[in-house]
């Protein structure tokens, strides 16, 4: 494979990671609002992608019927493109899936992403209440993948067509958290999606990986990474830290078992967790993938991050309690791509 070329903050796509968070207080027809908002500033701004993420039985999450909201996003928006990142497949049957992403396809044409994820994304009970089996194993996530693709060709080996889908041109990312999807979108020539923004630990080690073992497939002739990472800009270092508390208390619930609706920012956020905690809070949100301050801090912080990671493209997480907070931090980022 072809030396990798160093890669810069200015040559590096940005895009957005929405989880559609429910604030303290609010209910989810607030966050489909602020998320439609956000999605409409951040395409003016120039961000690259807009996805959203699947998850249940979260009381702060939204995005649960991701393809849903996504259809929502992509006809309240122009040009940004839209997408899951991810659905988690293997709650789901294949041909749903490629009905539901060849209808996006269908109505938005060349603005629809699906990224693959083989987590139940939530906990084994909701697993089982949204498939009502437990036998689906890694083992079968591979070929999921392969019936999707089967699916959206033109020449379906499948007597089940898929309409809409089949024939149409959507991208398939894999998306993971260990080397699993990386070893499996290399082998297949896919797109790859990395969580850095929740397991920063195991970054470069995938993403050697999928480079090192990339196969160039008919979707893709060279191995495309984009690499998630926690912002939280604001106009002083201060204020950015005052409202990363809101991160901090959902990642410490989380911890706890004990999930919420996001959290109001709070002053000491210190006396809020266990030195254990806090030991785990900061393996999590590392300050490499959590980057957190005013415009130089999150500058510099990106352009450490692209420097090591060598993204082709960065998607940004900012669980901001404050929708005004929200926009303004992507507004810095933005101004930063100028």
């Amino acid at each position: 494979m072809d030396s990798i070329q160093p890669k810069t903050f200015h040559d590096t796509p940005l895009s957005v990671l929405d989880l559609a968070p429910v604030n303290e207080g609010t209910e989810p027809t607030d966050s489909f609002k602020n998320s439609v908002e956000l999605a409409q500033h951040v395409e003016q701004l120039g961000f690259n992608r807009y996805w959203l993420a699947e998850h249940h039985n979260m009381p702060g999450i939204a995005s649960s019927a991701t393809s849903v909201i996504m259809g929502h996003i992509a006809e309240k928006t122009i040009r940004i493109r839209v997408g899951a990142g991810g659905i988690m497949l293997p709650n789901h049957a294949t041909l749903v899936i490629a009905e539901q992403f060849g209808t996006l396809e269908s109505l938005y044409p060349e603005r629809i992403d699906l990224g693959l994820g083989r987590a139940p994304g939530s906990d084994q009970a909701t697993a089982y209440a949204l498939r009502r089996t437990l036998n689906m194993s890694v083992e079968d996530f591979p070929m999921q993948v392969n019936e999707l693709q089967d699916y959206f060709s033109d020449n379906p080996i499948s007597r089940v067509k898929a309409v809409p889908g089949q024939g149409l041109s959507i991208p398939i990312w894999l998306l993971g958290s260990s080397d699993f999807s990386a070893r499996l979108a290399a082998k297949k020539g896919l797109r790859f999606s990395f969580a850095s923004h929740f397991a920063p630990a195991y970054t470069v080690p995938a993403l050697n990986l999928y480079r090192e073992n990339f196969q160039p497939s008919e979707e893709l002739e060279k191995p495309y990474a984009m690499v998630g990472v926690n912002v939280i800009a604001a106009d002083t270092d201060e204020h950015a830290q005052f409202i990363a508390t809101s991160l901090q208390q959902q990642f410490l619930n989380l911890r706890r078992g004990r999930p919420t609706k996001l959290q109001p920012p709070i002053q000491d956020i210190e006396s809020e967790w266990t030195p254990m905690e806090l030991a785990a809070i900061k393996q999590s949100l590392d300050p490499r993938s959590t980057i957190i301050g005013d415009k130089e801090k999150v500058r510099k912080g990106l352009e450490s991050f692209i420097a090591e990671t060598q993204a082709d493209e960065v998607i940004i997480s900012s669980q901001i309690y404050n929708q005004a907070d929200r926009l303004r931090s992507y507004e810095i980022i933005g101004e930063l791509m100028e």
